[in-house]
């Protein structure tokens, strides 16, 4: 579904910039107001996807920490896996964060692509709202009322409020700890459920949205859209450096056999931008040409693909910074902790969720924390496709890099000791 979905996402971007530019050259009154009613869909659309964000987050929040939790008291090996996936999401974080920083420094978005944008999307410069100073930042960590903070879209103290809940889960027995990751779980499957009816009129939705682009920008902001794909995708691509270089160092003169082993798995995640269905491909490399055996990779690579999305943060944070660079948004310091520490938390829940379920689940919260519109979104959706085949690719390379890491002799007396 989702593979053709983005195809016909793409078809509907490109036809509503270009009947939207064709409308705003003519300066019809008639056609341009019957392209405002056209985009006024795309906005009930948007509406649409973000009315699922909060309860969405919150419940992949609390049955992902359950879970990981679960996980990691199964034995040893996958204890050092948790604590080996959880560094290396916050290390892409900050990666993302200051590659995102870096690139846009280098390579800005030129004042009429950003213009463009902005006007097309139908958004405001929030260039003068005011920063929380380090003081507020910190008292708004913790909400004092969850229930507000979910009504007013306050990401981090709801991100905060989150994994604390499914931290005090795992403290429960067993009975207990069921019945909340059932209720949360049915509820994040229902909100599921919305997002993919939703997401059927995704080609309406971007084909209105652009349209309202197109009208007020012309084509000029296609080159933006286009420089955020080179953008993002080059930095999603620089974080799959990162697995090499962690095998170089804790397993120097395996990196050639790792080199060799991952070349076809990601010759697969090209194709199928599924690191579900490249699972098969790396229990098998694993074993055949890392000697890795069956009970560590049995364990340690289903585990990497359950709750492991190394691209996640690097990713969804590029695109937040670039969607801050068109609005002439500059985060201070505690919001760009508190964008690290949501997209962190945040990619644990969003595992196993397809690319454009998760795409405003774990971007909006973000894009909130930083104080940046969100109305960029769906267009960026539109055109996801191409930076998802670079996040796969690095997932399944920070995947299989975790299994070659964590092999040790002992590795099979704790898999068996676990079982």
């Amino acid at each position: 579904m989702f593979r053709s979905l983005a195809a016909r996402v793409l078809v509907a971007l490109a036809l509503g910039l270009g009947l939207g530019a064709a409308c705003g050259a003519i300066d019809n009154d008639a056609l341009t107001g019957a392209a405002g009613a056209v985009e006024a869909v795309g906005g009930l659309w948007l509406n649409l996807l973000r009315m699922t964000i909060v309860p969405l987050v919150f419940c992949l929040l609390v049955t992902g920490i359950v879970s990981v939790a679960d996980a990691a008291a199964t034995g040893k090996l996958a204890a050092r896996a948790i604590v080996l996936f959880s560094v290396g999401m916050l290390v892409a974080a900050i990666y993302g964060t200051l590659a995102a920083q870096g690139f846009l420094a280098l390579w800005p978005v030129s004042a009429d692509g950003a213009a463009a944008l902005r006007a097309g999307a139908g958004g405001v410069d929030l260039a003068q709202v005011p920063v929380a100073s380090l003081a507020d930042w910190l008292k708004s960590i913790a909400p004092s009322n969850p229930v507000q903070a979910a009504a007013e879209g306050a990401m981090l103290p709801l991100v905060v409020f989150g994994m604390f809940f499914g931290l005090a889960a795992t403290r429960l027995s067993p009975a207990r700890k069921v019945v909340v990751t059932d209720l949360f779980g049915a509820v994040a499957d229902t909100m599921i459920v919305i997002v993919r009816w939703v997401l059927w009129a995704a080609p309406l939705g971007v084909f209105a949205l652009s349209l309202g682009v197109g009208l007020r920008a012309g084509l000029g902001a296609a080159g933006a859209i286009l420089q955020y794909v080179v953008i993002v995708s080059l930095i999603t691509a620089g974080i799959s450096i990162l697995p090499y270089l962690v095998v170089a160092v804790a397993r120097g003169p395996a990196l050639g056999a790792f080199a060799r082993a991952v070349a076809p798995v990601q010759a697969l995640a090209f194709s199928t931008q599924s690191s579900l269905a490249c699972l098969p491909a790396m229990l098998e490399r694993a074993q055949d040409d890392l000697k890795i055996p069956p009970r560590v990779t049995g364990l340690v690579l289903p585990l990497a693909v359950a709750v492991f999305r190394l691209t996640g943060p690097t990713a969804n944070l590029s695109v937040a910074f670039f969607c801050a660079h068109i609005y002439g948004v500059h985060p201070g310091m505690p919001q760009m902790i508190g964008a690290v520490f949501i997209a962190w938390a945040i990619s644990v829940g969003s595992v196993g969720l397809p690319g454009q379920v998760s795409f405003m689940a774990s971007i909006v919260p973000i894009c909130i924390a930083l104080g940046v519109p969100v109305d960029l979104l769906p267009i960026l959706l539109a055109v996801e496709v191409a930076p998802d085949i670079f996040r796969t690719i690095g997932n399944v390379t920070g995947d299989l890099a975790v299994a070659a890491v964590l092999h040790r002799p002992d590795d099979e007396a704790d898999a068996l000791g676990a079982g």
